[in-house]
């Protein structure tokens, strides 16, 4: 396979792995939108279906805190009822003999009301209220957790896409550059100096760097369309990247930046509030071995007064008020195993916690490591692409006083647009390496 169309291929993988699939409509300059990355996480975060499910979830767990605390205050409860009675039939005589009727009042009214309050149920309402707002820490973090990942998503498709758009600038300049030199080539020909074969090459290579532009114009619109589609555009707005440029950010120590991921990461916070929820699951089930103690109040107004004897057609009302308390017995049986159960599960998180913090030391690891080999490969590729450079106007003056081939020049033209395509995909992805890197530590 040609050496170019090789290192395209592998342009274009890079550009997958930055998750490029995005599409735009050539347009005029007028509707171009210039946009930083932060503009563009701004958009992403209100646009985003994912993260507003997210900031729903918690929502609910908000009101679920509240619903939770509302369960401390008594419950009331309002009754009444209407009933027809029908007369009691005696059997004085027998249950063979026809009964005498015993007149009742037939007509009965009932209402009133009932209150209980809570005054001790081993601390299950106060757990209950614990555990709410524990998930509610939870859903915050799996909110910051959603806008992070999606902010990496943009990032990814916002260097892809400026990645294109360098690689479209090296390849326009280097066509006008090469059709430059192939009409030196012509006029090097005309006057018998060199073959036709040579004119032929460098007709058939630049035919395939124009072949590449076309290739990269697409992977240009494929690219927009997906970015206007994270951040809720038409499809065919045209994007102009703004405020990269070839500024690294500088990062902390190694030991600093593990201090930080091991607070702020976002799988190892997730994982300690999940640890704690487990700790409290233990709690919740102990309080089935605990008695519930609580207050009572009956108020009642009715008709017929049959709550004392002699009973009379009257309207009545009577309240009352007292304590009332319980015990599960059967609690000492059923909830020794939950008890066991609830331990072994916090046993059980306690163990994916260190687990996950192992995690995010070797992510972290990769992560630096990665970001500082991006940023030495960028110094290296500037020295590849002056060499290349170099080369190529020496390979130049050769051919042109013959003392080279036409491959020795194609070779070296191909080099430089190759270093210069490595130089330029080295900053991008060093880039994106510190996207990974600031992710990792939960600080995105």
């Amino acid at each position: 396979m040609n050496p170019l169309v090789t290192y395209c291929v592998g342009s274009l993988l890079l550009t997958t792995l930055l998750n490029p699939v995005y599409s735009q409509e050539v347009s005029s300059l007028s509707d171009t939108l210039s946009l930083s990355v932060e503009q563009v996480w701004e958009r992403t975060n209100k646009n985003s279906k994912q993260v507003h499910s997210k900031e729903l979830a918690n929502e609910i767990r908000a009101e679920q805190v509240q619903d939770a605390i509302r369960d401390k205050w008594p419950t009331l409860a309002v009754f009444a009822s209407v009933q027809q009675a029908s007369n009691i039939p005696i059997y004085d005589q027998g249950i063979f003999h026809k009964p005498s009727q015993h007149e009742v009042i037939h007509t009965l009214y009932n209402t009133g009301a009932d209150m209980y309050l809570n005054l001790y149920s081993g601390s299950k309402i106060t757990l209950a209220i614990q555990e709410k707002k524990l998930l509610k820490k939870i859903a915050d973090i799996e909110v910051d957790q959603s806008k992070a990942t999606l902010r990496y998503e943009a990032s990814s498709l916002f260097l892809s896409l400026q990645q294109s758009l360098i690689f479209k600038r090296v390849m326009q300049e280097n066509i006008v550059e090469q059709a430059h030199q192939l009409k030196e080539v012509k006029d090097y020909f005309e006057q018998g100096v060199i073959l036709k074969s040579d004119i032929l090459r460098m007709d058939l290579e630049l035919s395939k760097r124009r072949m590449t532009l076309l290739e990269i114009e697409n992977d240009i619109k494929l690219i927009t369309q997906k970015l206007n589609q994270l951040m809720g555009l038409p499809d065919e707005q045209v994007i102009k990247p703004m405020g990269l440029g070839d500024y690294m950010a500088p990062v902390e120590s190694y030991e600093d930046a593990l201090q930080l991921a091991l607070h702020q990461s976002y799988e190892n916070r997730l994982s300690e509030k999940h640890t704690e929820h487990a700790a409290l699951a233990v709690k919740q089930v102990k309080t089935n071995l605990r008695p519930v103690v609580g207050m009572t109040g009956n108020f009642t107004f009715a008709n017929p007064q049959i709550f004392l004897y002699p009973y009379n057609d009257s309207w009545y009302s009577l309240g009352m008020i007292g304590l009332k308390a319980s015990y599960q017995l059967s609690a000492l049986w059923h909830t020794k195993h939950k008890i066991a159960a609830a331990k072994l599960a916090y046993e059980q998180e306690e163990v994916n916690h260190h687990y996950v913090q192992d995690q995010v030391r070797q992510q972290l690891k990769e992560a630096y490591l990665r970001y500082n080999e991006a940023l030495t490969r960028i110094d290296v590729q500037k020295k590849n692409f002056a060499q290349a450079k170099e080369n190529a106007r020496i390979i130049k003056n050769t051919y042109f006083n013959q003392t080279s081939l036409i491959t020795d020049l194609l070779d070296a033209n191909l080099q430089v647009l190759k270093t210069q395509f490595e130089l330029e995909s080295a900053k991008i992805v060093a880039q994106n390496k510190y996207y990974i890197l600031q992710l990792t530590k939960g600080t995105l």
